[in-house]
């Protein structure tokens, strides 16, 4: 193992007990921060379903996207696709502990709220290690823009995400205390 990838699993470890201790507290008004700061009509949106002690992002992303779209892995090593999604409609396990749209059309969503195990305020986080939504924000940087907003709660920042040149840069981090411009 590297050294990058051993202190990326360090920082992992140590990242999950501090989430744990935060979602155990409740998101507090998370969830209004962030369908403030994309406003009443943000376009086509990518969430995601939480998993584990991540905060939910759906229920503000319902009342402010156009097109809600959620992303699909295809498969190991590969950048996420992202299918329309509406609440109710049926979801399916899609390995890894998430679930998925079982149907829907493919999109390409604007904005991409992204979940993370820590963040800091240079706009890198620090994900789970697939490396699925690096590839998957340089694939869309590259077709155009698109505002990346990571969700979390205002205890998972930390002084600085350990990074490499793979790593991708947020535009924004909402939290449940504030909203972060990168």
């Amino acid at each position: 193992m590297s050294d990058m990838a051993a202190e990326k699993a360090a920082a992992r470890v140590a990242a999950r007990a501090v989430r744990a201790q935060a979602f155990a507290a409740g998101p507090g008004a998370a969830a209004e921060r962030l369908a403030g700061v994309l406003g009443v009509s943000a376009g086509r949106v990518s969430g995601y379903v939480a998993m584990g002690q991540e905060i939910d992002p759906l229920p503000a992303l319902a009342g402010v996207a156009d097109r809600l779209c959620l992303p699909v892995v295809p498969g190991r090593g590969v950048a996420l696709r992202f299918r329309t999604w509406a609440p109710g409609e049926a979801l399916m396990p899609a390995g890894l502990g998430t679930q998925e749209p079982a149907s829907g059309e493919w999109c390409e969503p604007a904005v991409l709220v992204v979940p993370l195990l820590a963040f800091d305020r240079r706009g890198y986080r620090l994900g789970y290690g697939g490396g699925y939504y690096d590839r998957t924000l340089a694939m869309l940087r590259a077709a155009g823009p698109v505002l990346a907003v990571g969700f979390a709660f205002a205890a998972q920042e930390v002084v600085a995400v350990p990074v490499d040149d793979f790593d991708q840069r947020l535009d924004m981090v909402v939290t449940e205390a504030e909203v972060i411009v990168i």
